[in-house]
């Protein structure tokens, strides 16, 4: 049989596209010399985690003394206002997490939107979803013991300490972390730390289905070496455990910490441990604009890496105005990949807590954007979009059973019972509600909203 031969002429090639590859913004450490409270701070001390968090911007007088006239008197009055009668943290920030903010727009920097909310960036008419709730995943309804979260099947949550070395102004778990503001008296541990600790550790042992813990908080980059060391070697000795996650944005916004040789130190004799013991430890960050990513971060990463971690992932939150266009996000995953090792794993919806809907996105938006970002990065570090349904757990975005465009109202099924539901007949068919923001709705859902509103 005689072939056609195939032409030798190649007509493909690189083609214009929506998202421009390389990246174009210059991974350096910006210069903190720059901004007026930090223009005589030395290498040496900026690399200092002490010198980090003694200098951590705690209140307004503090920020203003970092930014001078570069923060706007309008939006210091704004960000003031807000913490009168919105935020549900109080301001904790780190120099270096300032220093990643662009000093000449605080009021669209991304980081700043986030990191320290104004009261203009906020929704007018619809600050606060009506079905918003203080912990929307009722994270605390499944503790086993006080702080130990047992909502999924195989894996758990071990809520180690309620502080952080920054604070977020969208924490999900705002109703535990941090300092009281007035929209927020937080809850309290009332167990001691080592009796809650061995609390958690004889639960797991008796209870050899879960096989995953996720050691977090607050955030373990305020927990002492010498505490998080003892517990995380006591999990390796259950012989179920195969998987440690240890969640920490502080390996962001204080890479110092994790540039210490104490910590350094501790945290390689767990990785020898866990590779001796076939166990994967990871640690898990918070990332979520490429701003942040800076060499100290890269730095700690391949320490982390190098002493034999599993993996440094990324589980960033969907926000609006931070990270909520496909360039802004293609350009977070390919820094976070290609300059600080780190992989881009999850995007969760930001959760309905209060005062929280002008960060929020629709699932419809949701969809598009994980539409949008397909195809750029290599499968293995394209991150999923999931929404983190109350009562149901991570659902990737597009696994809805029905959807309401118009009130704004998806509904989920699971296949798991949580903790709470051991006795519920109904958990494993009924269908869960998650709620868009109202103002992404139509007139005709929002005026729906609205004469909710009335009847309650």
């Amino acid at each position: 049989m005689t072939k056609t031969p195939i032409s030798g002429k190649a007509s493909a090639g690189p083609a214009q596209q929506p998202f421009s590859y390389p990246l174009r913004r210059e991974f350096v450490e910006p210069d903190w010399r720059r901004l007026p409270g930090f223009k005589d701070v030395s290498e040496a001390e900026w690399e200092n985690s002490v010198w980090q968090r003694k200098h951590t911007v705690k209140n307004l007088k503090e920020l203003k003394a970092v930014f001078g006239a570069l923060l706007p008197d309008d939006l210091l009055a704004s960000i003031e206002r807000d913490q009168r009668e919105r935020a549900t943290m109080s301001l904790l920030l780190p120099p270096q997490m300032l220093n990643t903010m662009d000093e000449q727009d605080l009021r669209n920097c991304p980081v700043r939107r986030y990191m320290v909310p104004a009261l203009d960036d906020r929704h007018p008419e619809w600050p606060n979803h009506p079905k918003a709730a203080r912990d929307s995943l009722h994270e605390a309804d499944m503790w086993v013991v006080e702080g130990l979260t047992h909502r999924y099947p195989t894996k758990v949550l071990a809520e180690m300490l309620p502080t952080c070395p920054q604070y977020c102004g969208h924490c999900t778990r705002m109703d535990l972390v941090g300092n009281d503001v007035p929209q927020v008296q937080k809850h309290r541990f009332g167990v001691g730390q080592k009796e809650r600790y061995e609390q958690m550790l004889e639960y797991l042992r008796r209870t050899p289905t879960v096989r995953d813990v996720v050691v977090s908080g607050g955030d373990i980059a305020n927990l002492p070496i010498q505490a998080l060391e003892p517990f995380v070697s006591a999990l390796l000795d259950i012989p179920n455990i195969r998987d440690i996650r240890l969640a920490s944005k502080g390996l962001m916004a204080i890479p110092q910490h994790f540039l210490q040789d104490s910590v350094l130190k501790g945290l390689e004799r767990l990785a020898k441990k866990a590779n001796e013991r076939g166990v994967d430890l990871a640690l898990h960050t918070h990332v979520n604009n490429a701003r942040q990513l800076t060499p100290l971060v890269g730095k700690a990463v391949r320490k982390l890496l190098d002493m034999g971690f599993r993996d440094v992932r990324n589980q960033g939150v969907l926000l609006r105005g931070v990270n909520s266009t496909p360039q802004d996000l293609l350009e977070l995953c390919f820094t976070l990949l290609d300059h600080a090792k780190i992989l881009p794993y999850y995007f969760y919806m930001c959760d309905m807590i209060p005062n929280s809907e002008h960060w929020r996105l629709s699932v419809a938006e949701a969809q598009q954007l994980q539409h949008d970002i397909m195809g750029y990065m290599p499968g293995f570090a394209t991150p999923r979009i999931v929404c983190d349904v109350p009562f149901v757990g991570k659902r990737w975005i597009h696994q809805l059973a029905e959807y309401d465009r118009e009130r704004g109202i998806s509904y989920w099924t699971k296949n798991y019972r949580t903790g709470i539901e051991h006795d519920d007949p109904d958990a494993l068919s009924r269908k869960y509600e998650y709620f868009d923001p109202i103002y992404t709705l139509p007139e005709s859902g929002q005026q729906w909203w609205r004469d909710q509103a009335k009847a309650a």
